[in-house]
């Protein structure tokens, strides 16, 4: 069974920090893009950050600066460090993986951030 474990949501008071990471299981290959998208109550699912197997990057503009996305090919994984979090990032963040032919999405992680 296709899983991506994502971790490390949780709430945090604004100007604080969090890590999200996700786990890809070993049945799924040749991973090209990992990322993280989020949806807050009532909006749409966007872009928060994607990492190519090449190590392109690209980041929302609400978050250039704050977060850094990051990846350990070897162990799987994606990593999202999040800084200066304000309550405008308060959502449900999604890993996403890819390749040319398939799309696989995690089961999303709470990030709650109060003022």
């Amino acid at each position: 069974q296709v899983q991506l474990v994502e971790s490390g949501g949780g709430a945090v008071q604004a100007g604080g920090s969090l890590r999200l990471s996700c786990l890809a299981s070993r049945n799924i290959f040749r991973i090209d893009t990992m990322g993280w998208y989020r949806q807050a109550p009532g909006e749409q699912r966007e872009l928060v950050a994607t990492i190519t197997s090449g190590g392109s990057i690209n980041y929302a503009d609400s978050v250039k600066g704050r977060f850094t996305i990051s990846r350990d090919s070897a162990k799987r994984t994606v990593y999202l460090q999040m800084d200066s979090l304000n309550p405008e990032d308060t959502a449900i963040y999604y890993c996403r993986v890819s390749s040319a032919s398939w799309i696989h999405w995690g089961q999303g992680t709470q990030v709650t951030v109060s003022s």
